[in-house]
This record gives structure tokens, C-alpha cells and sequence, in this order.
């Protein structure tokens, strides 16, 4: 016995910790994620009437190109590409903080009615305004995912918002809301502002500017703070409200605060490119594969994730039928929408973990 206490030795405590490992691997994997994405942007940049290779794109970026490809790269697709770069980026976030609030696997924009308060905002506003500029539909966009989204938290709350009430409530107000936009649309004579009408309706980043992504990079850049910082929260959250109290959360202000800020991100991202169905849901989905389910990793390698998605999504909207270029809305709708029937019929999809 003295032996063996001779030959006992204090345990090394093991270096990185447990936690700074996974703050690491979380990390890297959202940089990976970027690079993915950057790399498609640049593949993007190049793909059209007028066709340039990578690494032709990669020198007019560097201010080495022809004044043709410059005019090409950085006047005509640069823009765009951008734009649906930070919106993806921007439906990722917001989806792992939905999915996290309600505790949801299924739960996204469309599923709470951000999605649906933009699209009767922007659809009412083309049908009795016409003559709308594309600037305005973005505020109207915004404004409106804003108002369902706070109409969906007074009609969910009874001395609180449960995740499930909100869940319930933002699915019959997607409903109202696709009803209306139905109505209205049906109810033009002359569907003179048709480009107009399907970029609200199915989502579309054609004819997007600096303008536009002066507005999305301005609420990314407002709004990825506090979601970060309410990633800990989130996590609490996550096992309950009674858990996440007696861990010292404010629950409902929390809930409120988090619900705000996805809801700012989704409408930002909807008031620049329309209502790009399921970015919101997948994105979160593949980062919860690569990173498991803490927020403070789940979040940036959402954003990531989905920018990778709709910038790839942009690329074959505008090839794969040119040159007719089909809204980025309907691809990944094709690819979503079998992903969320696979989810319904797998055990267990319900739930986070």
C-alpha cells in the first residue's frame, strides 16, 4: 500500500481544457465553412455569358484584370454575389437562434412568421403602390417581419411565450399571411410588376446593388454581436425554461431579446433578397453535424453554412437556364423542402439536442 501511495502521482489537468478545445474546433470549422464559401464566390464571380477563370477572377479582385473583366467582375456580378453571400449568412444565424428558442429542430423563419409578415408587407405594397422602388419593398419587407413577428409574441404569450405556443401561433400566422398574399396577388388586373411580385414571393438577389448590401452588412454587423453574446443563453435555454432559470436566466427577457435579434436578421435578409426559403432551416442543420449543439460554435458556423449555401444556389439560378435567371428562392425551396420531409419522418427530429 505505501508503495503504490509512493508511486502516486496529482493528475495533470489536461491542456487545452475541455471547453477551449471544442471554442477551437468550432472555430476552425466555421473557417472552413467561409473558405467554402469564399471559394464558391469566386467560382460564382466567374460563371456567366461571358465566362472567366478563377484564377483570372481572383486578379481582377486584385485590380490586375482587363478593364472588360474588371467591368464584368466587379461592376456587374461582385454586387450581387455579396449580397447573397451575407443574406445566406445572415438566414443561417437566424435560424440556429430560432431552432434554439423553441427548442425545435424544425423551427426557422417561415415556421415563425418573419417570413410571412415580409411577404404581405412587400406584395400589399406593389399592388396599391406600383411604382415602388426596389428600396422602399426592402423597408416594407423589414417592417413587416418585424410587426408578425411581434404580433406572434403577444398572441403567444400567457405569463410567458412558451416555445410551443410560439411555434403554433407563428404557423397560423404564416398561414393568414400566405392567404393574404394569395389574395392580393390575384386580385391585380395587369401583373405589369412581375419581376417585383416574384422577388417577394419567392426570393431573388437579380438586380441587387451596393445599396443593398450596405443594408445587410450594416445589420449583420449591428446584430451578430448580441447574438453571440446571448449564445450562453441560448444554451440554457435549451435544457428548459425551469433549468435555464435556476441557472440564473432571465428567461422571457432573454426569449425577447433573442427573438428581436433573429427576427432583425431574417428581415434584413428578406428586405434584400426576398424570402429565400429554407436557407434558415438547413444551414443551422449542417453546422449542428460539424459542431455539435453549443451556441457560441453553432451560430457563426450556421452564418457560414448558409452564405456557402445561397451563394451556390445564385451561381446555378443564373446558369442553369441561361439565360433565363430563375429566382435562388426555388432551388433552395427543391432542396429544402425534401430535407424537412426527411426530418418529419425521422425519430427523434423534433427535438434539439
Amino acid at each position: 500500500m505505501i508503495r503504490r501511495l509512493d508511486r502516486w502521482r496529482p493528475l495533470r489537468p489536461a491542456w487545452p481544457p475541455v471547453a477551449l478545445r471544442l471554442d477551437l474546433r468550432a472555430l476552425a470549422v466555421a473557417l472552413g465553412l467561409g473558405l467554402v464559401a469564399l471559394a464558391a464566390l469566386v467560382v460564382s464571380l466567374g460563371l456567366g455569358e461571358y465566362a472567366i477563370a478563377p484564377q483570372d477572377v481572383l486578379r481582377t479582385l486584385l485590380g490586375e484584370g482587363s478593364a472588360r473583366e474588371e467591368f464584368v467582375v466587379t461592376g456587374l456580378r461582385l454586387p450581387r454575389a455579396l449580397v447573397a453571400l451575407a443574406a445566406g449568412a445572415a438566414l443561417g444565424a437566424a435560424g440556429a437562434i430560432f431552432q434554439g428558442l423553441v427548442r425545435n429542430a424544425l423551427a426557422s423563419p417561415e415556421i415563425l412568421g418573419v417570413t410571412a409578415g415580409a411577404n404581405v408587407a412587400a406584395v400589399l405594397v406593389i399592388v396599391v403602390f406600383p411604382a415602388t422602388p426596389i428600396a422602399l419593398l426592402g423597408v416594407a419587407s423589414f417592417g413587416g417581419a418585424l410587426a408578425a413577428t411581434a404580433l406572434v409574441y403577444l398572441l403567444a404569450w400567457r405569463r410567458g411565450a412558451s416555445p410551443e405556443r410560439l411555434v403554433l401561433v407563428g404557423i397560423g400566422i404564416t398561414a393568414v399571411g400566405y392567404a393574404i398574399v394569395t389574395g392580393a396577388i390575384g386580385a391585380v388586373d395587369e401583373l405589369v410588376y412581375a419581376s417585383q411580385l416574384i422577388i417577394a414571393t419567392t426570393g431573388s438577389v437579380y438586380g441587387a446593388g451596393w445599396p443593398e448590401l450596405w443594408t445587410i452588412g450594416i445589420a449583420l454587423a449591428v446584430l451578430l454581436p448580441p447574438a453571440m453574446a446571448g449564445a450562453r443563453h441560448l444554451d440554457a435555454l435549451r435544457l428548459g425554461d425551469d433549468v435555464a432559470r435556476g441557472l440564473g436566466v432571465p428567461v422571457e427577457g432573454e426569449r425577447l431579446k433573442l427573438l428581436l435579434v433573429g427576427t432583425g436578421l431574417a428581415a434584413a435578409a428578406v428586405a434584400v433578397a426576398g424570402p429565400v426559403s429554407f436557407v434558415g432551416l438547413l444551414a443551422p442543420h449542417i453546422a449542428r453535424r460539424l459542431v455539435g449543439g453549443g451556441h457560441a460554435g453553432l451560430i457563426p458556423a450556421a452564418a457560414m453554412a448558409g452564405a456557402a449555401i445561397v451563394i451556390v444556389a445564385d451561381a446555378l439560378a443564373r446558369t442553369l437556364f441561361a439565360p433565363v435567371d430563375i429566382p435562388v428562392g426555388v432551388l433552395t425551396a427543391v432542396v429544402g423542402a425534401p430535407y424537412l420531409i426527411a426530418l418529419l419522418f425521422r425519430s427523434g427530429a423534433m427535438a434539439v439536442r
